[in-house]
């Protein structure tokens, strides 16, 4: 049986303490300092540090508002990995295995599991580089298939829906001034009218008000 992995953080470096104006100012609603140990379902914990880590430079925290750390895209990405995603469920696997043209997208045999497990060998002690180290890291890979995954499920978890395990506390969407999938703005055209309106984001689950089901559940 695999031993359970946990990634510890603090409260603080995820999201849903941060709040944005319409002029984009953030501002902290709390200061939690108490440390989170959320379980992992594919990675070890070495594993989602370098992750963790690697997200954060490719889409870092500024001036401007967060990023993937406090989205928890490490998280995200894990979740992904864990379910029918990882295991290629809805790409056609079958051989030929061709080597087409970059257009034609992805055409190799190896799952995202297998990229990343393959990948993360050449990162280790990513996390405990300093910044300029780990952008000379990166860059030595940028070219390679598990780095263009790696961005791509990177920004997948800064904009998701929460219930998918990243944008945590809908900070991605604060950010861009997204407001979720909001159904109807009917109510808010009198009311706002002539007016720069931002509305709370909302997420999938609080706008149906039910509990819905993320695919990466689905065994």
């Amino acid at each position: 049986m695999r031993r359970r992995h946990f990634l510890t953080l603090s409260a603080a470096t995820l999201g849903g303490v941060l709040v944005y104006s319409l002029d984009r100012k953030a501002s902290l609603l709390a200061s939690p300092h108490k440390p989170v140990r959320i379980p992992l379902r594919f990675f070890t914990e070495t594993e989602a540090l370098i992750v963790a880590a690697t997200a954060s430079r490719i889409f870092p925290s500024d001036d401007s508002g967060p990023g993937a750390r406090e989205a928890g895209v490490a998280i995200f990405i894990d979740r992904q990995l864990a379910g029918p995603y990882g295991r290629d469920r809805f790409r056609y696997t079958q051989p030929p295995f061709e080597d087409a043209p970059r257009e034609l997208g992805y055409q190799g045999s190896a799952t995202p599991r297998q990229i990343y497990r393959q990948g993360l060998k050449g990162l280790e002690g990513f996390h405990l580089l300093a910044p300029a180290g780990q952008d000379h890291a990166l860059r030595k890979i940028e070219l390679t298939l598990f780095f263009s995954l790696l961005r791509q499920n990177t920004i997948e978890g800064m904009f998701c829906d929460p219930m998918h395990g990243g944008n945590a506390g809908m900070v991605g969407w604060q950010l861009v001034g997204f407001p979720g999938p909001r159904m109807s703005n009917f109510d808010e055209i009198e009311k706002y009218y002539g007016q720069a309106f931002r509305p709370k984001p909302m997420s999938l689950r609080q706008t149906t008000g039910s509990k819905v089901r993320p695919s990466e559940e689905e065994l």
